[in-house]
């Protein structure tokens, strides 16, 4: 079975992955920022690594560190942080948290588990992204706000792409996700938990199977350095207007930049 890897895996999206891949015979490592990470459970075998902060340079070594020697098949970093914000209220230290967490974090982590030997040809990386990073399907009718958050996840696609393009030789494959609008405590803290019955708000679990059944079956190489919906068009308000009708879409639905 795979050996993989989820930053950021106590909560929310992460913690959902971790418990499923988990359950499913695959030997797991997550993430926590905390120094004393939570306890391993029987029913969910995770190893723990305390003390990674994605916001940080050392987060990579730590997990090099943390894994061992173990190479590792399937890194998915989801570990995330909304500011909520506006153009009259904008946020400096909100912004520079999220970018450092959504844009500049991943690629030292990437750059160290390749560095150590822990990603070789046919492993994949998967950067959770969001529909929030993609310029095209920004819309008037959205407005406009909340700039670290849409800005550092548009960045991160940039990111995810010229990793792509790095580690293509190596067998390496890496891709973009949105996972689609969650019900979580994220979303909730910035005030998003009022669309969440009209946006189609799913929850984690419902979420992290979308994301794990298109990493095990239908992300490869062939698909390095693109961005996908694996959930498709359903919670993507600006799907309509921007991309044409829902029911004409695909799922798993590739977005555009």
């Amino acid at each position: 079975m795979p050996n993989v890897l989820i930053v950021g895996g106590t909560r929310g999206l992460g913690q959902s992955l971790a418990k499923q891949y988990a359950s499913g015979g695959n030997k797991v490592y997550a993430t926590a920022r905390a120094a004393s990470p939570p306890q391993e459970d029987a029913q969910f075998p995770i190893t723990w690594i305390g003390n990674v902060d994605v916001a940080t340079e050392t987060a990579g070594s730590t997990i090099t560190s943390g894994l061992k020697g173990a190479v590792i098949d399937i890194a998915i970093i989801t570990a995330g942080y909304f500011g909520k914000e506006s153009f009259d209220e904008p946020d400096f230290d909100a912004e520079v948290k999220m970018y450092k967490i959504s844009s500049i974090g991943p690629i030292f982590i990437v750059h160290h588990l390749v560095k150590a030997g822990l990603l070789k040809q046919g492993s994949k990386v998967i950067l959770v992204s969001s529909e929030s990073g993609s310029i095209t399907l920004r819309h008037e009718s959205e407005g406009g706000g909340m700039y670290g958050h849409h800005a550092s996840k548009a960045a991160l696609n940039m990111v995810g792409k010229l990793l792509s393009l790095d580690l293509k030789d190596k067998g390496v494959a890496v891709g973009l996700v949105h996972p689609g609008f969650m019900r979580t405590e994220m979303t909730k803290s910035v005030g998003f938990d009022k669309f969440w019955d009209a946006g189609g708000a799913v929850t984690p679990d419902e979420a992290a199977t979308s994301v794990r059944e298109f990493v095990d079956k239908d992300f490869d190489i062939s698909k390095t350095g693109s961005y996908w919906a694996p959930r498709g068009p359903a919670d993507i308000g600006t799907a309509e207007p921007v991309l044409g009708p829902k029911g004409s879409l695909p799922t798993p639905l590739q977005l555009p930049w």
